[in-house]
C-alpha cells in the first residue's frame, strides 16, 4: 500500500459512544429522580432510550427526520414507555444529555497509543455523521483534536456516510486521491462499504467480532492491530 492519509470515524471507533452515553444516562437517572417517577431501574431506562435513539438515528441518516426532531423525541418516547407524559421534562433531559455526554472522555483501548503511532507516519482526518458542534466538543474534551488535519462532518457536507459525496469531499479537503487513502471505522455499511465504493481501502473495526459476508480489505477486533497493517 502507498497510503499517505488515514480517515477515521469517531463514535464507536475512537470515542466509546456506548460507555459515554451510559455514564451520562446514569447521571440523568439520578439527577432527575427517575426511579421516583416510575422507571424501575437505570438499566430499563437505558435500554428503552437506546432502542428509540437508534431507531431515530437510522431515520436521520436516511434523511427522513430532522436533527431537531431526533433530539426532541428520543427522551419523550422513552418516557412514554414508562407512562410518563411530560414534554417539559423530556426537553430538559434532552438538553442535559446534549450538554453533558460530549464531555465524557472514555476512549477505546489503545486509542491514544495508535493515534500517536499513526500521527508519526500519516496525515489523519475524521469523517463523522455526528453533529458538527458535538463532535468538536468530544474531540477537545478527549484531547484528540491535535491529531487531525481535517474534521469532516455530515452537517458540513450536507450528506451523510455512506454517500460517496462525503468521502470525495474529505479526499478533496485532504488533497489526496482514494488509492493513497484508507478508512477506519466500526460501521460496516456506513464506514467500510461507503469507503470501498469510492475506492478507498478499509479497516473494519469489529470489536464484537460480528459475522458478515462482505469482502473488505482488513478487519480488526482491537485498535492495536492497526500496527500490523500500517
Amino acid at each position: 500500500m502507498n497510503i499517505s492519509d488515514i480517515f477515521l470515524d469517531l463514535d464507536r471507533t475512537l470515542w466509546d459512544f456506548d460507555l459515554n452515553a451510559r455514564k451520562t444516562l446514569i447521571d440523568i437517572f439520578e439527577k432527575y429522580s427517575l426511579y421516583a417517577r416510575g422507571i424501575s431501574s437505570v438499566d430499563n431506562f437505558i435500554e428503552a432510550y437506546t432502542i428509540h435513539n437508534e431507531r431515530l438515528w437510522l431515520l436521520y441518516r436516511e434523511n427522513k427526520i430532522s436533527k431537531e426532531l431526533l433530539r426532541s423525541e428520543r427522551f419523550n418516547l422513552t418516557f412514554l414507555d414508562f407512562k410518563i407524559i411530560d414534554n417539559e421534562l423530556a426537553l430538559e433531559v434532552g438538553e442535559e444529555y446534549i450538554n453533558k455526554c460530549p464531555l465524557q472522555t472514555s476512549l477505546f483501548p489503545h486509542t491514544m497509543e495508535i493515534l500517536n503511532y499513526l500521527n508519526n507516519k500519516y496525515n489523519l482526518h475524521i469523517i463523522t455523521n455526528g453533529f458538527e458542534e458535538v463532535q468538536h466538543i468530544k474531540l477537545r474534551a478527549s484531547n484528540l483534536t491535535s491529531f487531525f488535519n481535517n474534521v469532516i462532518t455530515s452537517e458540513m457536507v450536507k450528506v451523510k456516510k455512506p454517500n460517496p459525496v462525503i468521502f470525495q469531499y474529505a479526499l478533496d479537503q485532504a488533497n489526496v486521491i482514494a488509492s493513497n487513502s484508507i478508512m477506519i471505522g466500526d460501521d460496516l455499511p456506513v464506514d467500510i462499504l461507503g469507503a470501498k465504493a469510492i475506492g478507498i481501502s478499509q479497516i473494519y473495526f469489529n470489536p464484537k467480532k460480528e459475522p458478515h459476508n462482505e469482502e473488505i480489505d482488513y478487519e480488526i477486533a482491537c485498535l492495536s492491530e492497526i500496527k500490523n497493517i500500517l
